[in-house]
């Protein structure tokens, strides 16, 4: 390679991994029903696009939609009393309840905008209260942004493994820092989605203390192999049971 065309491809490098960095600052923002200041790249509109389009998707991986109306209807009754009841009700995001019919995989998760899943596998082992306690957690990743945040951290990773690969050969170690970055996020995400439960469900009128038991049913449903919580996105569960109480003791006093 010649000695021009290097320094040529070492500026353009620079100049994008700069771009990162400013575009980075200017999309922060604070987020005003946690306090937390993030970097946000998208509007409560386009999180609300992404969700309803993705969601048929995601229902079809799981065996769509589960087929029986009054199960989904006693669903959407909860998830509608915790948001019309709480500081979810503020924001605004078009939440819809869906309850799969996946009858193996004991889950639930929020896409962005306000679309919230739960299979029946895990459906299933819950009391009203506790099905509130996970669907308040869903709801808490809507209100905290998360996936609106991560995508805008998987971007500013991926342009600057971009400015980096285009400078020197070292991509992959770029994009392996994202990666471990967006892990340890995900872990904190699930500690704030579990505190914003814990709100929600007393500010509609359930006894937080059964988010406690839901850790415990996921704990039960592991069967004792789960993953190491440094391994994973979703911290242990004792470590999130100690966290709950907390929450518990600051939003009752």
């Amino acid at each position: 390679m010649r000695r021009g065309n290097w320094k040529i491809r070492i500026f353009i490098g620079l100049a994008i991994v700069a771009f990162a960095f400013i575009q980075r600052c200017g999309d922060q923002e604070e987020n005003p029903y946690t306090g937390r200041t993030q970097t946000i790249n998208m509007s409560a509109q386009q999180e609300i696009a992404i969700g309803l389009q993705s969601a048929p998707e995601i229902a079809q991986q799981h065996g769509g939609l589960y087929r029986d109306n009054r199960l989904q209807s006693s669903v959407d009754a909860v998830g509608n009393r915790l948001v019309e009841s709480s500081i979810a009700e503020e924001t605004p995001y078009q939440y819809e309840f869906h309850l799969l019919a996946d009858e193996q995989t004991v889950n639930a998760f929020a896409l962005p905008g306000g679309q919230i899943f739960i299979t029946y596998a895990l459906f299933s082992r819950l009391n009203e209260a506790q099905l509130a306690g996970v669907l308040g957690h869903e709801i808490g990743h809507v209100i905290g942004r998360h996936s609106a945040e991560r995508i805008a951290e998987t971007n500013f990773w991926k342009t600057l493994s971009m400015g980096a690969s285009v400078g020197a050969d070292m991509g992959n170690v770029v994009a392996g820092i994202g990666q471990t970055t967006l892990l340890t996020n995900g872990r904190d995400d699930e500690l704030e989605s579990d505190e914003l439960g814990v709100l929600i469900m007393l500010q509609a009128g359930y006894d937080p203390e059964e988010l406690i038991r839901v850790m415990e049913i996921l704990k039960e449903a592991s069967g004792g192999n789960r993953v190491p919580e440094f391994q994973s996105t979703h911290p242990d569960p004792d470590n999130r049971i100690e966290r709950i109480r907390k929450a518990i003791e600051k939003y009752r006093s």
